[in-house]
């Protein structure tokens, strides 16, 4: 990893804070302190990004849960723990089923389970990060795409009385798709596949040598049908799928622009045997 691991451990009690600094002492971890959480909060300020953030719940003034909100609101990607007796058990579970919390460990706790604990959680915050990354270079792509389409259409509007010149646009436009690193699959609003590049053929094309005119109920798993229907919904979604014996990342845009252009757009790429 390259960029240093930092925890905020807060506690209004210093041998809690000496504790876990002592915990850690093994560890190339950067230990961050505050007795409160207002000084965490500047901590958080001065410090970020932090990768994650443990908490008692009962503090003066801010409480564990309330200072971890706004640890949340300032700095969502950072992960957030709460130590407390059982005590405050109820009130904890509640924040935590708000999502405000990844996790609840009570005190006292076991140094063994917290090193699991913290070494979980930044699994998670690096796989968010990993995730906020493709999505940043899929959202590229996309672009990329939208600009091509945007200019094919010009250029066809351009030259219409054209038909050779019509045909080579659409060759082209097809050999720029299937050059692409990653698969990408349009659907019509009715499930028909309106696009399928090369990439998109070899991960979810089960066999076929061209998926376009087909419909995509027939055509794909019930995983990725499942997929579609969720975007189709939510807008927008990325996740995991399994093909042919293979972990695909899969994300999924519902297109929708003005005159009538709607429909699904898939990007699918193979994840390496170490993600």
């Amino acid at each position: 990893m390259e960029e240093q691991i930092k925890i905020l451990c807060v506690d209004d009690e210093r041998n809690v804070l000496r504790s876990l600094r002592r915990l850690f002492l093994d560890s190339d971890y950067e230990i961050l302190t505050a007795m409160s959480g207002d000084e965490g909060i500047e901590i958080l300020g001065r410090e970020a990004p932090v990768q994650i953030v443990i908490s008692d719940y009962r503090m003066p003034g801010m409480n564990g849960v309330d200072f971890l909100k706004e640890v949340c609101r300032h700095w969502p990607h950072t992960v957030r723990i709460v130590l407390s007796g059982y005590a405050d058990a109820a009130a904890i579970v509640g924040a935590i089923n708000e999502g405000q919390i990844y996790k609840f460990i009570p005190k006292p706790w076991n140094d063994d389970e917290l090193k699991v604990a913290i070494s979980n959680a930044l699994d998670c915050y690096f796989m968010q990060q990993k995730n906020i990354q493709l999505t940043k270079e899929l959202e590229s792509k996309n672009r990329e795409l939208q600009e091509i389409n945007d200019n094919l259409e010009r250029i066809v509007e351009e030259k219409t009385a054209d038909v050779i010149m019509h045909n080579r646009i659409l060759a082209c436009s097809q050999n720029i798709l299937d050059s692409l690193p990653v698969g990408v699959v349009g659907i019509d609003p009715d499930g028909l596949i309106v696009q399928c590049n090369r990439k998109g053929l070899e991960l979810i094309g089960g066999g076929e040598d061209n998926l376009m005119g087909m419909d995509r109920r027939d055509s794909f798993s019930d995983e990725i049908n499942a997929f579609i229907e969720e975007v189709a919904r939510k807008g927008e979604l990325s996740g995991h799928i399994s093909e042919n014996g293979s972990g695909i990342r899969i994300r999924g845009v519902h297109m929708k622009y003005p005159g009538g252009q709607d429909g699904i757009i898939l990007a699918f790429d193979e994840v390496a045997g170490n993600e």
